[in-house]
């Protein structure tokens, strides 16, 4: 029998999930990851299991490399910057992940976070909390421009809202003409220059990669409008944290909203507290119960598809197609066990 490790903290022994993987013949361990994990735990943790539908675990080679009969990874989630995924390609282990299944929650979110900038709805009712009565003027949405880092899903899904509060709309991205969809009229498709530029609110919705690490830095500060908002609801490493600190106390930009930073939790001695114009939040913007109940059974179905040897979804086919092969893992991508 199969024995799935189940490390997302909102799923749970008994739940719909767990229902479906033991119908399917599983058996299932529950180990919720709240905060850091010491990768000697997951280590010890992976020991026997077949496979592993996780939330944002430090996957690295090492826990991989000691992972004897684990086949597939699964993230309930867009991002999979936390697992290697060569090295578990050379190891034959799947790494999916769950393309699309939040976008509408991180859309709704980042249009949340656009109003509470504009009116800058935390610093009032923080202003009310300490004894005040702060009545600084807001701006509207309406006329202003929005530039998209990415566009994915999620960046998708924003496109229309923004458009029904009446702001332009204009994107950078790596995806190919042919394969943006029919969006004639509501997405003009710029360079980054240009995007920071002519951008009021600048949000990031695309994947951490060698070539977004840092791309938000102090040169594309030095490009963006005085009044420019920054919004991130991708990955904190995008932007530096430094520079956009420089920024904001240099009045080179007006502030940013963050959802995601490059440690998380916030460290207290992060250089993010306490700046005028900076707030922070806590990686909420995929966070809704639906979002949650779609991603744990849609990534359930994607446990029971990857050890079938079917993954729909996987990251890392390519990779384990072309990967050096050991025994021990053409043994497991067949059903065996390791000699």
């Amino acid at each position: 029998m199969p024995r799935v490790l189940i490390t997302t903290d909102y799923l749970c022994p008994g739940d719909d999930v767990d229902a479906y993987l033991r119908a399917a013949g599983m058996d299932t361990v529950h180990l919720p990851m709240r905060g850091a994990r010491d990768p000697e735990e997951l280590a010890a943790a992976l020991e026997g299991i077949d496979a592993a539908l996780i939330a944002n675990e430090p996957m690295t080679a090492d826990v991989l490399g000691r992972a004897d009969r684990l086949r597939a990874v699964v993230r309930t989630g867009v991002g999979y910057d936390s697992v290697d995924v060569e090295a578990a390609a050379r190891h034959g282990i799947t790494v999916s992940n769950l393309p699309g299944i939040n976008a509408n929650a991180v859309a709704e979110y980042t249009l949340g976070l656009l109003l509470a900038s504009a009116r800058r709805l935390v610093a009032s009712a923080a202003g009310v909390a300490a004894g005040g009565w702060p009545r600084e003027d807001g701006h509207e949405l309406r006329g202003a421009t929005l530039g998209l880092v990415g566009f994915g899903a999620s960046a998708r899904a924003v496109t229309p809202l923004a458009r029904a509060f009446g702001m332009e709309v204009l994107c950078t991205t790596q995806v190919p003409p042919d394969e943006r969809g029919d969006v004639a009229g509501e997405v003009s498709f710029v360079g980054l220059e240009e995007l920071l530029a002519r951008s009021d609110y600048v949000s990031i919705h695309t994947a951490l990669n060698d070539r977004t690490r840092g791309l938000i830095d102090a040169d594309a500060f030095t490009r963006m409008k005085p009044n420019a908002i920054l919004i991130n609801t991708a990955r904190g490493p995008i932007v530096d944290e430094q520079a956009l600190v420089d920024a904001v106390r240099d009045r080179r930009i007006a502030g940013a909203a963050l959802d995601v930073v490059a440690a998380e939790p916030l460290p207290p001695d992060s250089p993010l507290r306490d700046v005028d114009g900076i707030v922070v939040y806590s990686h909420m913007a995929g966070q809704t119960a639906e979002a949650r109940a779609a991603a744990g059974m849609r990534g359930a179905e994607e446990i029971v598809a990857a050890l079938a040897g079917r993954p729909r979804s996987s990251v890392n086919q390519h990779l384990i197609d072309a990967a050096p092969r050991t025994a021990a893992a053409d043994a497991l991508t067949a059903g065996g066990q390791p000699s």
